[in-house]
This record gives C-alpha cells, sequence and structure tokens, in this order.
C-alpha cells in the first residue's frame, strides 16, 4: 500500500542567536535566510521549502524573540507569535548552553501552551556542553509541557538534524504539496538581494550599527550582456541611524562598502546562478526603525 502523501507549515520559533536560521538554512539545503553571529538577524518571516519522497515541510523562520525597543522590534516579536498560532507543528529552538529557563524562553513556552500546538523541543550548540548537563536540561523542560518529541542537535557538528525532519513528517497530516520541487523558498529575487547584503553587513560591521541597517532595492532589471549571458543590474541603498554609522559602513576610501558589495555579489550569483553587477549606497534616516513607511514592510501578511 502506497504511503500517503503528507505536508504542512513549520513555525521555528526561539530567542535571537539561537541557531533558528542556521538550521533551516542546512535543513533545506540553500540560504535562505541571514546568518550571523548578531542578535535579531532574522527580521522579517521567511519560508523554505523541503521536498521529501513521502512530504513537503514548509518551514517559517521567525524573527528571535526579544524584549523591542522600537516599532520594529514589536512587528518581529508580533511576527514571530502570529505565525505560530496557524502552524502545523512547532519547532522550539534553545540553546543546550542554558541552565534554566530564562525569561525569552518562558515567554515563548507560554505562547506555546496558549496555542496548544504539536511542538518538537530543539536543543542547539551540543557541541559545546558535557552530555549531562544535556540531560538536565531535557528534564527541566519535560515538566514544563508534552513535548511531541526533544531532539539535541548540533549545525556545526550536523549532528541530529535529519532526526527534526522525521519527526516532523510523523507529526503532519496527509495533504498537498503546495510549491513545486523545483522551489526550496518562497523569497522574491528583491527579498533575497536584501537578506543578503544585509547579512554581508552584520557580519563585517561593528556591533553598535548592524541594528541600525536596513536594505532596501531601488533598482533590480534582468538582461544579456554582449556575449548574451545572463546579468542583473542592481541598486540598493543601506539605511542607517546615524551620520557616525554612515562613515563606518563606507570605510576609508569606500573599503568596507566595497566589501560589502563584493562578498554579497559573490554570494548572489552563486544563488542567482548568474553574473551580478551590484551599486550600493548609503543613506542616513534617524528614525527608519519607528517609521510606518518602512515598518509596514516587514509586518506579516496571511
Amino acid at each position: 500500500m502506497k504511503e500517503k502523501f503528507k505536508s504542512g507549515f513549520i513555525s521555528v520559533l526561539g530567542r535571537t542567536n539561537v541557531g533558528k536560521s542556521s538550521i533551516i538554512n542546512s535543513l533545506v539545503g540553500e540560504k535562505i535566510a541571514a546568518i550571523a553571529n548578531k542578535p535579531q538577524t532574522t527580521r522579517t518571516v521567511i519560508r523554505g521549502v523541503v521536498n521529501r519522497p513521502n512530504s513537503q515541510i514548509i518551514f517559517i523562520d521567525t524573527p528571535g524573540i526579544h524584549k523591542p525597543k522600537s516599532k520594529l522590534g514589536d512587528v518581529m516579536v508580533d511576527n514571530a507569535f502570529e505565525v505560530s498560532k496557524d502552524a502545523d507543528v512547532v519547532v522550539f529552538v534553545i540553546e543546550a548552553t542554558s541552565s534554566e529557563i530564562g525569561k525569552g524562553d518562558r515567554l515563548i513556552l507560554e505562547k506555546i501552551k496558549e496555542a496548544k500546538r504539536k511542538t518538537i523541543l530543539v536543543i542547539n550548540k551540543i557541541d559545546l556542553v558535557e552530555k549531562a548537563k544535556i540531560a538536565k536540561l531535557i528534564e527541566l523542560y519535560k515538566d514544563e509541557y508534552d513535548f511531541a518529541s526533544i531532539i539535541p542537535v548540533s549545525t556545526v557538528k550536523n549532528i541530529n538534524l535529519d532526526a527534526i525532519l522525521d519527526e516532523i513528517e510523523k507529526n503532519l497530516n496527509e495533504g498537498p504539496a503546495y510549491y513545486s520541487t523545483e522551489e526550496y523558498t518562497d523569497q522574491t529575487v528583491r527579498q533575497l538581494v536584501e537578506e543578503t547584503i544585509r547579512e554581508k553587513a552584520l557580519k563585517l560591521l561593528n556591533d553598535e550599527v548592524p541594528h541600525g541597517i536596513l536594505v532596501q532595492v531601488e533598482k533590480l532589471k534582468r538582461r544579456k550582456t554582449r556575449e548574451n549571458e545572463p546579468i542583473y543590474n542592481i541598486d540598493a541603498t543601506i539605511y542607517c541611524l546615524r551620520k557616525s554609522h554612515k562613515g563606518i559602513i563606507i570605510g576609508k576610501d569606500g573599503t568596507m562598502l566595497k566589501k560589502i558589495g563584493t562578498y554579497a555579489r559573490q554570494d548572489l550569483e552563486k544563488m542567482l546562478g548568474m553574473k551580478i553587477n551590484l551599486q550600493l549606497w548609503v543613506k542616513v534616516n534617524e528614525d527608519w526603525i519607528n517609521c510606518d513607511r518602512f515598518i509596514n514592510s516587514f509586518k506579516f501578511k496571511k
């Protein structure tokens, strides 16, 4: 008897920097979300698709849960919890280095209890601690909620990641394939470009700058070169909060901006499979994180 095909939407929840985006990128097999060792790397709701022989799993990477300090922060946290209300399965990611349930994880737990969704607890970064500490953490969370399963993993060492897919598939209902087997994300080329540029800036810039940057593509045009090869002409603006930040982003003689552009272009050419002509500008907008014109683009739309 042929096994029934399953599908579903999987919300991935967790505090900032617990490794949600790294896990999703590893499982999808493509980079769909920015990764950087900085808080609030993920700002928008991003979908990644995993096609298996008997299932289609649609991951929804959500912004990290944190204490909001701006309109942007409010929208990011609201988005994360809104997505989880309708998810078929929730994947709650915590760090193995935790010794207790902190305020952020406690808040997420309460939201999971309210939503009453099937939830898989993923303990990431197990390569950093001893097994005894992981065992204690498992017992601590077992007392809090009836998780469908608890999976210790390491994205760095590639430990147990396939077990996440197996457990999710086990907890899905019969359903259709929502995306073509060729698709791995619902992001547009414009969104991929903006995320990639922002990721490079996050990795290269000083700690105080990344929280206040926004990347917007102003021009995106596909054309043919003289040799008849496809190429994208892309103009993008990096917005920052202060004039002093603008100087840091540009760097001495434009070296930092050139570095951000070079790294972004190299990644995008691999992703899109064609040449990229990328031009970057930097502008100051001292209150964009509270400006409705910008913030509305981040709001989750069902």
